[in-house]
């Protein structure tokens, strides 16, 4: 892990696309700008965090569950 001190005003380059700049010192916190291409996506930690538990959560089938899915096909494909 890369640690730097900066401040207001001043800022970082990451590869040759992204800058990320220290825009306001204040209390416990710091407010910090980010300019990156569109296409790159950006993410608080604990978003980004939230993401990763949703998607992992989302993968995670019971064999109940696939059973229900089954019937219902079954019932759906049967009813036309």
């Amino acid at each position: 892990m890369l640690v730097l001190t900066r401040k207001a005003g001043e800022g970082i380059i990451i590869g040759d696309n992204i800058r990320v700049s220290v825009v306001e010192v204040r209390g416990g916190g710091i407010r910090i700008g980010i300019d990156a291409p569109v296409e790159m996506k950006i993410h608080r930690q604990e978003v980004y965090d939230r993401i990763l538990k949703e998607n992992k959560e989302a993968t995670q089938w019971e064999l109940v569950d696939l059973n229900d899915v089954s019937d219902l096909l079954v019932t759906r494909k049967g009813s036309q």
